[in-house]
């Protein structure tokens, strides 16, 4: 299947086949629509063909419905402040370095000659300015964020596919849904059906789907599956068959939040103000004449300016009726008369813990630091131990994130290096999980972090030096106080020898500086 894309792996069809038959279809985390063809069943059967109707029932419903509640909920203020602050941890931007950068130390030379390691390098690089990911990245993660999933259409030169990406175009998530198709036949031994071959493919309407898992227009595009990369969350449902955002646990907390303001705001200017009750005499009158006194005397003595909050105007306008009426009652001949008595208005209007409550509660749900809520709130960048738990966890948090997102680098690289030929996918395979990529971090924090943990392994060794070759070696220091690795110490000998050479070490006796 080669519509609307390319296909890179040739050999998949192959290894299917030499593998032993299943009646269980293998697990991915991708939240594909999953079809399944019987043997018995007809050709169209998962919709083989572009215009017909498939039903998505379930996983189409749910999933486009989710994604518009993450994006509605974003749009709360303190949902999009905890975003923000995930965000800007997350991906920080400078004019001098790259925003991330690719690490090759882990593979061996074995495996990837020097030379593949500058060409992987040089790709990357070229990934990120299709991507321009030094000016959107922020943007692109955010989106990846919210949505749970980012997808990407890679376009290549027209008959020539070596001369691999040239363009990247984000595709919405709306828009577009991977469908798995299993095709099963029949084992002539035990008579059960088990799975042939799996066909996976995406479907795409640039009208979108809706809620029924239908599109406005009827025309829907099957794309190949590697013309299309997709970066999900790697967080699933319960029932596993469709992927989550990251906001998918906050929804709850955002909608209670939200009602309780908008209760709040409703019991303040329903209660908050004063209201007055107008003992009206209207002595022996006949009732019918008695209401209509009534009603003559509101509308004589009744405020009728109305203030729009829209435009600041005061206007008389009889019209409006607002919460803020007072009450008017008849009394008969023989009471007290006119009398005219005012209610108070409510009494704890300044309680928002129940507001407050639940704001902690939304940015528990989005792992963000509760101190990052409060106002007056200090970040020291000092002392490791004025650090709190919860920024160690938010850190820890972050970097699970980038490494999630990572996967959209890595399925972009490796598609770049198969076209290009500078890899096969099953070497790229190999060294695959030994590919880590540096995220810029806030450089400020980190110069203060790694100053502060360079000093107190200094004070550290300067207080172990009269027992370092008595009780201690210098080997063992330096690896367990220095925090040095094999690596490191054979790089740090070579420059010790080469500025003894020069002359720049003479005249520095201190056992301190053998270190």
């Amino acid at each position: 299947m080669e519509l609307f894309g390319f296909e890179i792996n040739r050999k998949k069809r192959e290894a299917e086949q030499k593998s032993a038959p299943s009646f269980v279809a293998p697990i991915n985390d991708d939240g594909a629509q999953v079809i399944e063809s019987s043997p018995m069943g007809s050709n169209f059967a998962g919709g083989q063909y572009l215009s017909s109707y498939i039903d998505m029932e379930g996983a189409i419903k749910s999933e486009i419905d989710l994604i518009q509640r993450y994006r509605s909920m974003s749009l709360i203020p303190e949902c999009d402040a905890a975003v923000d602050d995930i965000v800007q941890e997350a991906i920080a931007t400078n004019d001098l370095d790259n925003t991330v950068s690719i690490n090759l130390d882990r593979i061996d030379s074995n495996n990837l000659s020097d030379g593949i390691k500058d060409s992987v390098r040089k790709e990357f690089e070229h990934m990120l300015t299709l991507l321009r990911f030094r000016n959107t990245g922020p943007d692109l993660f955010r989106k990846w964020y919210i949505d749970g999933r980012a997808y990407f259409h890679l376009l290549t030169e027209k008959g020539s596919p070596k001369k691999g990406i040239v363009g990247l175009r984000y595709i919405d998530p709306m828009k577009i849904k991977k469908i798995r198709e299993i095709h099963k036949k029949k084992d002539e031994k035990t008579g059960v059906e088990v799975i042939d071959r799996i066909e996976e493919y995406y479907h795409f309407s640039d009208a979108g789907f809706d809620k029924t898992g239908t599109n406005n227009s009827g025309q829907v595009l099957k794309i190949s599956p590697d013309a299309v990369i997709m970066a999900s969350s790697g967080m699933m449902d319960a029932t596993r068959t469709q992927v989550i955002g990251y906001l998918h646990k906050a929804l709850k907390a955002g909608n209670q939040l939200r009602m309780m303001e908008d209760a709040l705001v409703i019991y303040r200017i329903a209660r908050a103000p004063e209201r007055r009750i107008f003992y009206i005499d209207v002595g022996n009158l006949p009732k019918v004449k008695a209401e209509q006194y009534l009603a003559d005397t509101m509308t004589r003595y009744k405020n009728k300016l109305v203030y729009n909050a829209d435009t600041g105007e005061i206007r008389d306008d009889r019209r409006h009726m607002s919460m803020l009426e007072d009450f008017w009652l008849p009394r008969r001949e023989g009471g007290r008369g006119t009398e005219i008595t005012t209610l108070p208005g409510g009494q704890n209007l300044g309680e928002i813990e129940d507001i407050l409550y639940f704001q902690k509660k939304l940015y528990k749900a989005l792992n963000v630091p509760i101190s990052r809520l409060e106002a007056d709130a200090q970040f020291s960048l000092g002392r490791a131990s004025e650090i709190t738990r919860d920024e160690v966890k938010f850190s820890r948090f972050v970097d699970k994130l980038r490494h999630k997102f990572s996967v959209l680098f890595l399925d972009l690289l490796k598609t770049q290096l198969v076209l290009k030929g500078t890899m096969s996918a099953e070497e790229f395979d190999k060294v695959r999980e030994f590919i880590t990529f540096d995220f810029q971090k806030d450089s400020h924090f980190v110069e203060m972090k790694e100053a502060e943990i360079y000093r107190e392994r200094v004070n550290t060794l300067r207080e172990m030096d009269e027992f370092v070759g008595k009780y201690y070696s210098q080997n063992w220091v330096r690896k367990n106080i220095l925090r040095q690795s094999e690596d490191e110490i054979e790089v740090i000998d070579q420059e010790i020898e080469k500025d003894k050479e020069s002359g720049d070490g003479e005249g520095d006796d201190d056992s301190f500086d053998q270190y």
